[in-house]
């Protein structure tokens, strides 16, 4: 199911946007076997309004966008842990890449993606979610291309639901996407979708400190009401 609910035509900031996310969302509060699952570094805030309002655990899974080399910023794929990697080929047809030139760009991000997993996620083990609900959650979309890798990679551990809930993307994102998921939340869905950014009043990049300290919070916040942290091991 795909919801939209254009009521608003921008966001304050992140942290609006994932209050924005709650009552589409709110048939999952509380559900033991749910998790929100971030892709930094936007997407943490709009997740922890999210995980912290509906009472659910808050992870990360690591992406990394291939930005086009003449248009950093427009994605001709994206690579998730665990070697996923996921091509646009429209975008490629539009900023052809040669061989050489698109290794590097993987080779470059491969090195990013593991200096952030470092970073974010230290000694825990990695991420297993089998059999859990899984709520996907980015600050917007726009290729859909790094939401595309995540979903691949949560789908390879078996959940036994992905959702995927943003604050804004274009429709034909949306409906690419559509059959890779069981649902889909999306309150802005404008015809003109210009970038992500253009949707926010505030759109500042989000840093390494930021992502570790929401996550802080998360871990303190679990802790506290004797939640449990996403299992190690199936």
């Amino acid at each position: 199911m795909t919801q939209s609910l254009a009521l608003q035509t921008t966001y304050a900031n992140r942290a609006e946007a994932g209050r924005r996310l709650l009552e589409p969302l709110s048939e999952y509060a509380n559900r033991p076997d749910a998790i929100v699952l971030a892709l930094p570094r936007g997407g943490v805030p709009v997740a922890y309004e999210v995980a912290t309002a509906l009472g659910l655990r808050l992870d990360l899974l690591v992406v990394r966008k291939l930005g086009a080399p003449s248009n950093p910023e427009y994605a001709i794929g994206a690579i998730a842990s665990g070697g996923i990697k996921v091509l646009n080929d429209d975008v490629l047809r539009a900023y052809p890449v040669d061989r050489a030139r698109f290794e590097a760009i993987v080779a470059r991000e491969t090195q990013e993606l593991a200096r952030r997993e470092k970073r974010y996620r230290g000694n825990r083990p990695p991420l297993q979610v089998k059999g859990q609900v899984v709520i996907l959650v980015d600050d917007g979309l726009a290729t859909g291309a790094s939401m595309r890798v995540a979903v691949r990679a949560v789908r390879a551990q078996a959940p036994s639901r992905i959702v995927i809930a943003v604050p804004v993307s274009p429709p034909e994102t949306l409906e690419a996407l559509r059959p890779e998921v069981e649902e889909i939340i999306c309150p802005l869905v404008p015809e003109q979708m210009i970038s992500v950014g253009y949707w926010y009043l505030d759109f500042s990049q989000t840093p390494d400190e930021g992502v570790m300290e929401l996550m802080h919070r998360a871990s303190l916040r679990a802790c506290s009401s004797g939640g449990v942290e996403a299992r190690s091991d199936d």
